[in-house]
């Protein structure tokens, strides 16, 4: 399996022969505005994509883990083909096929492409009230014969969702949502550095990839803070921390 971290929570995954592309957010540098009720005024994304976007235009699949636009913009909406096979939580589809796209299938708990399983999981995009109003997000988890089981945990914080998804499907790599994205109340609604310290600890045998960083004006902890976190817990050999346009190749 071989994992390219594009930028953000945007992935080029090689799995078991098919290429997927995982949460495309396509837009230039400074392109949006910055998130609402953040501590800052930086426009997003902050940094440009370290490929050009026609190198990610012909996957054999999409995968959406919700409609935030840090993992679906209205640039990837307008030059992905229209007719690649899609896959989504369910109640995305709707607006999806809005934007012309015609083969979207919302999974419910599990479908298969091509020999692979591609099962959802859940998450919680924050606590209280913010963690409501965010919304319902996913995760999505790979699986073919003789490959490592990955596993796409989304714009989740650490909680018992994902506790159940590493105990169900014993991921060999986990993919996690870090960069503590938080606004100007409220507690972080994607993992900050203790949060990807927990994933850790629950699943010791795990190879962790942590992605959504330095790209996004709300996303507080930086790849040099969680890198921090983790070597002061003698955890820093299990967690990769790629580069924007870095790849990583993973075995069982």
């Amino acid at each position: 399996m071989n994992l390219q971290l594009v930028r953000h929570a945007t992935l080029w995954v090689e799995y078991a022969g098919v290429q997927f592309l995982v949460d495309p957010m396509l837009s230039e540098a400074g392109a949006n505005p910055p998130i609402n009720n953040s501590t800052n005024d930086r426009r997003n994304p902050l940094v440009p994509l370290p490929v050009h976007a026609e190198e990610l235009l012909q996957p054999d699949v999409i995968l959406v883990t919700h409609l935030h636009p840090d993992h679906w913009d209205s640039a990837a909406a307008e030059i992905l083909p229209k007719n690649t096979p899609l896959y989504c939580q369910p109640g995305d589809a709707a607006s999806i096929t809005g934007q012309q796209f015609s083969n979207v299938t919302e999974i419910g708990k599990s479908v298969h492409y091509k020999g692979i399983s591609i099962s959802r999981t859940s998450g919680r995009h924050g606590t209280g009230e913010i963690g409501k109003m965010m919304g319902q997000v996913s995760g999505f988890v790979l699986q073919a014969e003789g490959h490592p089981t990955l596993y796409i945990a989304g714009d989740t914080i650490w909680c018992d969702e994902v506790k159940h998804a590493l105990e169900s499907f014993r991921p060999n790599v986990t993919v996690v949502n870090a960069g503590g994205a938080q606004f100007a109340v409220g507690d972080p609604i994607t993992m900050n550095a203790e949060d990807v310290i927990q994933v850790c600890r629950y699943a010791p045998s795990a190879k962790v990839v942590a992605v959504h960083m330095d790209t996004i004006n709300h996303c507080l902890v930086t790849r040099a803070d969680l890198a921090q976190a983790l070597s002061a817990k003698g955890l820093l050999n299990q967690v990769l921390i790629p580069a924007d346009g870095e790849s990583v190749m993973i075995d069982k």
